[in-house]
């Protein structure tokens, strides 16, 4: 069976730290025949680096090519690349957050229904073995009480610096005013006009905090309600509370701290005999597990606490082997792009419920 030939558009850190060297790992799925940046510079070091036989500065000259896929992980806001790419026919592989607004994504919906390829969200974490095995356990606890989740973020580029990503400062000033643009089009359309510190809050749920949500509902199903929210240090932290089926609640907190190294992002719930602990390492990471601990009382009364030890492959892996598997097999996505559609109506509601406290 040949490899399915695939255009990567944006070359920046999550593409040189995990996309590309899996894409080119993974060499009886994958071809990696195209990659794309505005940035020249880096788009011309990328395909030196991963061998890749051609580069471009125009998503639309990629599409112009034979790949049967394109996997977007470019700047934000990613819709008018990922329209043109379903438009084309391509199978699609888009990087979070989808998109801002609901508008968009019904009329991201309404291009794959046209051409009926396969897209797929890039929600990596529910490929990860820890998130696969708690949310077996979560499955089957008929109790659960409380949620909670904390995610706080240093600094990017301390995790970065353990890794040669290269960028150039090449890019045109028209593509950054054009990304300004439709970024500041796709969030009125979402929220409105808000305050810089609200504003700030709602891109770091949908581009970071993102992850959390889509393993609360893929985990939980969706809340019921969005009971509060709150919104602080300029927008750099963010908390919320939500409703369940049968009155749980799930606590979640974002915060920027930028100068502290040590990343934590947890999920924890918990019933009344028993509680599952998950957690993240940082996304720009390798070759460090997430963990999973189990704590109960057994049939004797005895309590127990239970780390199990899980299988090496890295969620990014795993995800894209599955990517694969929907286009040769078409096999039905476990992300699939219409599950995006509850994510971006989440955050919105949220934003909403600070506004009407506020």
């Amino acid at each position: 069976m040949n490899p399915v030939k695939i255009g990567v558009v944006g070359c920046g850190a999550i593409a040189q730290v995990h996309h590309l060297p899996n894409l080119i790992d993974l060499n009886e799925q994958y071809r990696v025949t195209c990659v794309c940046d505005v940035s020249a510079g880096t788009a011309e070091y990328v395909a030196n680096k991963f061998g890749v036989s051609r580069w471009v500065t125009d998503y639309r000259d990629l599409l112009a090519t034979d790949v049967d896929a394109v996997l977007l992980c470019h700047s934000d806001p990613k819709t008018e690349v990922a329209l043109a790419a379903l438009e084309a026919g391509k199978h699609l592989f888009i990087e979070k957050p989808v998109c801002f607004s609901q508008q968009e994504i019904e009329a991201l919906l309404a291009a794959q229904r046209a051409t009926g390829v396969i897209a797929q969200v890039g929600y990596m974490k529910i490929f990860d073995p820890a998130y696969e095995y708690a949310q077996r356990r979560v499955a089957r606890m008929d109790n659960i009480r409380f949620v909670q989740v904390n995610h706080l973020h240093p600094n990017n580029a301390l995790h970065l610096a353990q890794f040669d990503v290269r960028s150039f400062d090449d890019v045109p000033p028209e593509a950054l005013a054009r990304r300004r643009e439709a970024r500041d089009a796709a969030r009125r359309e979402a929220i409105g006009d808000v305050a810089p510190e609200v504003e700030r809050a709602f891109f770091l749920l949908a581009g970071s905090m993102i992850h959390d949500l889509y393993g609360l509902r893929f985990m939980l199903g969706l809340p019921e309600r969005v009971v509060y929210t709150e919104i602080w240090l300029e927008g750099r932290a963010v908390s919320f509370v939500l409703q369940y089926r049968g009155g749980a609640r799930a606590v979640c907190t974002w915060v920027d701290l930028p100068d502290l190294w040590d990343f934590r992002e947890t999920l924890e719930v918990y019933g009344d005999d028993r509680r599952i602990l998950l957690s993240y390492p940082t996304g720009f990471a390798r070759g460090i597990l997430s963990q999973v601990t189990v704590q109960g009382i057994d049939d004797e009364g005895v309590s127990y606490r239970l780390e199990p030890a899980l299988a090496w492959e890295t969620a990014f892996r795993r995800e894209l082997r599955h990517f694969h598997d929907c286009i040769v097999n078409r096999t039905e996505p476990r992300t699939p792009l219409a599950s995006a559609r509850e994510d971006v109506r989440l955050i919105i509601d949220i934003i909403e419920r600070f506004k009407e406290e506020h």
